[in-house]
Formats: C-alpha cells, sequence, structure tokens
C-alpha cells in the first residue's frame, strides 16, 4: 500500500492538506489531514485499506511533505561504505546521528530554497523509515513491526558550514532544503521488506550524480530503529533518514556543489521520485 500527504486548493487559495491512499493514477482520501495523522490511529492499515472517500487525480495532486510536521527527524551520516570511503573516514563501530528541524522539509515537487549563506550546497540522496508506532528500547522483533513504511529524501546540506565545527546540524538545518515523498510504501510491497533492496539514484540536470543499493546500508532499518529507540521514545510519524551513498558534490575532484536554477531528481526503485528546482532563497 501507498499513502502521501496531498495539497488542496480552493478557490480563495490553499485549502489545507489531505492523507490520501494511492491507487495507481487515482488518490482515495482516507478522512485525515496528513499521513502522521494516519499512523496515529489503531487499526491504520486495515483503515486505509478499506477506505472509500473522495478521490483526486495523481496526475495533478500537489504533494506536501509526507509528514508535515515529524516530531523528530533523525538522519544517520556516513552508513554506505563507499560514500564512508569517499570522505576519507573509518567505518564506524556506531550510527553516527544527527537531527533535522521540520521546517527544512518541503514537498517532492517544492522548490529548494539555496541560502546566499553558502558556497558549497550539496545533494544526498536517501531511504527514510516512517515509523508507525510507539517504540522504546526496542528488541529486533519490536523495531521491525514500529516501521510502517519507507519514503525518499534528500539531506540537501551547506558542506561549508557543516564542517564548520564537529558538530554537523548547522550544515543540514537549513530552511525549506530537504524534499521528502512524495508516499509512504508499507514493507509488504518492496522486495527485502523491513531492509529493503532497492535501487536509488541522484541525477543533477539530467547528469547521474549517484548510484547504489539500499542493501548496501551498513546499520539497516532495523537496526537504526533500535539503536535510537534505545535513546528517545519514537512514535508515529517520525523519520529516520539511513544515509546516503557515494557520488555526492563535495567528495569530487574538482568538488561540485547545487546552483540556483539546476534540478534534482532523487529517487528509490519502487518507491518513488523526487523533482526539485534549486532557486536562490527567496527571503
Amino acid at each position: 500500500m501507498k499513502i502521501a500527504t496531498i495539497r488542496l486548493r480552493n478557490d480563495d487559495g490553499p485549502g489545507g492538506t489531505r492523507a490520501v491512499r494511492v491507487d495507481g493514477s487515482t488518490l482515495v482520501d482516507l478522512g485525515a489531514p496528513d499521513v502522521a495523522a494516519v499512523l496515529a490511529t489503531k487499526g491504520w492499515r486495515e483503515s486505509a485499506a478499506a477506505a472509500t472517500g473522495d478521490t483526486y487525480n495523481a496526475a495533478d495532486a500537489d504533494f506536501a511533505p509526507l509528514i508535515p510536521r515529524p516530531g523528530k527527524v533523525v538522519c544517520v551520516g556516513l552508513n554506505y561504505r563507499n560514500h564512508i570511503l569517499e570522505m576519507g573516514r573509518d567505518l564506524p563501530q556506531h550510527p553516527t546521528l544527527f537531527s533535522k528541524y521540520a521546517d527544512t522539509l518541503i514537498g517532492a515537487r517544492d522548490e529548494i530554497h539555496r541560502p546566499v549563506e553558502t558556497d558549497a550546497f550539496d545533494w544526498e540522496a536517501e531511504l527514510t523509515v516512517v515509523i508507525g508506532r510507539s517504540v522504546r528500547r526496542a528488541d529486533e522483533d519490536q523495531a521491525a513491526a514500529a516501521i510502517a513504511g519507507f519514503t525518499v529524501l534528500n539531506d540537501i546540506t551547506c558542506r561549508d558550514w557543516q564542517f564548520r565545527t564537529r558538530e554537523w546540524l548547522q550544515g543540514k538545518n537549513w530552511d525549506h532544503t530537504t524534499p521528502v515523498g512524495p508516499v509512504l510504501v508499507t514493507p509488504d510491497e518492496l522486495p527485502g521488506g523491513v531492509r529493503p533492496a532497492l535501487g536509488i539514484t541522484c541525477e543533477v540536470d539530467g547528469e547521474l550524480m549517484q548510484k547504489d543499493s539500499t542493501a548496501d546500508l551498513l546499520f539497516d532499518p532495523v537496526a537504526l530503529v533500535q539503536y535510537v529507540s534505545t535513546m528517545i521514545r519514537l512514535e508515529p510519524g517520525d523519520l529516520i533518514a539511513t544515509g546516503t551513498p557515494g557520488g555526492v558534490g563535495h567528495a569530487r575532484k574538482p568538488e561540485v556543489y547545487l546552483q540556483a536554477g539546476q534540478r534534482v531528481v532523487t529517487q528509490i526503485e519502487g518507491i518513488g521520485r523526487l523533482e526539485n528546482l534549486v532557486v536562490a532563497d527567496p527571503s
């Protein structure tokens, strides 16, 4: 099953958001304002699968961030072997974690706002876990059961700000920079289930920059839910971005960074596609 959050419009302007089930070219209203509200409902899988609400045309849909205001966005750095090596680091014994704020998130086709303060604006295609039930100190089975599904995220990064200090947060948290969506896909629809083996790519202006398989994650989604939930309770709608493969601009010789006017396409096989134009920050 695939579910998403779309924006509605009325004659007077924006009309809020709705959670929908994706049935091919048709979107079925799930009776909730967004996917987070769906996941917070007991028996959400059965209810979402049986819903028969209003319908919308998928071709005309304006996809909002899958989870518009997640309580937590936990991100993992250095989780693909080839990316770790290209960044000149040793393989980690434990996941490298940082956080993003909800204000960074944008929809699957929204514009990415390039800050005027950076000269090193980079791409990072990532498989992202969507939490579907409350869990703390999860064992392996509990962690697997807590995974509602997966989505696509691009952890767009200001590298010059990221490496000002040992902590990465300031390079990762810029307003209106992080596309996430377009849909949540439940594990039963993916090869590998809660440990999916999917092709992941990122293109910039049609040039392939990243290509790998999510099967190559050092710390897989179940292990990450276990690890993070040891520290803090994970709740429905929380996100865990699992890290990016090799091919980022910062590691290229010479370095290559995103400029206003470029188009970034992030895809994960079996889940979906983000297509976002980079623009100068209008603020």
